[in-house]
């Protein structure tokens, strides 16, 4: 009787994995990030120090369409949708648009050897505390706000989104105009 109870539960065990890996990657692909327009007031602050100490604030950035992305090492689409910036970037190169990667809460150390590891040409600031996530309201990572050469908020991204898209590129092209 304890073999057919444990071999019973050891089957819906492997049945209910199965069913919530499915649900999991259904869902995945069901929910395609996508630009919303920014309903926010005001542009929330943004002054951290990147990995060499060196201070950054998004006023410096003025003039200059910016791609603030709040991301971390362990999270896989934060990750993935790196490269599609990588080609974003290098698509516009020339242009007043600049790609911000705000680390989301690890340490100099970490952040560093991933940033070495993959060879990120991008400005990447840290906010060990969570202060300007907190300020940004972010609750899902990635998330990424598109900000105008006039120094504000015009769209917000949650989730993994295909930079180098045409979708992207035509967003980020109307905001440099």
């Amino acid at each position: 009787m304890k073999v057919a109870t444990a071999a019973a539960l050891a089957a819906l065990a492997v049945g209910f994995a199965l069913v919530a890996s499915s649900a999991l990657h259904g869902v995945a692909h069901a929910e395609i990030a996508r630009f919303v327009a920014w309903s926010g007031a005001e542009t929330p602050s943004l002054s951290l120090n990147d990995l060499s100490g060196r201070a950054h604030s998004l006023a410096d950035y003025r003039g200059r369409v910016v791609l603030v992305n709040f991301w971390a090492t362990w999270c896989e689409p934060c990750r993935a949708e790196m490269a599609s910036m990588q080609r974003l970037q290098e698509r516009l190169a020339g242009q007043p648009f600049t790609v911000l990667l705000v680390n989301h809460g690890e340490t100099r150390m970490r952040v560093g050897d991933f940033v070495r590891r993959e060879a990120l040409a991008f400005s990447v600031l840290l906010d060990p505390n969570q202060d300007a996530s907190r300020t940004w309201r972010v609750r899902a990572l990635p998330s990424s706000f598109l900000i105008g050469a006039d120094s504000r908020v015009r769209y917000a991204v949650i989730g993994e989104m295909d930079w180098a898209s045409q979708e992207s590129a035509d967003t980020i092209e109307a905001l440099l105009r």
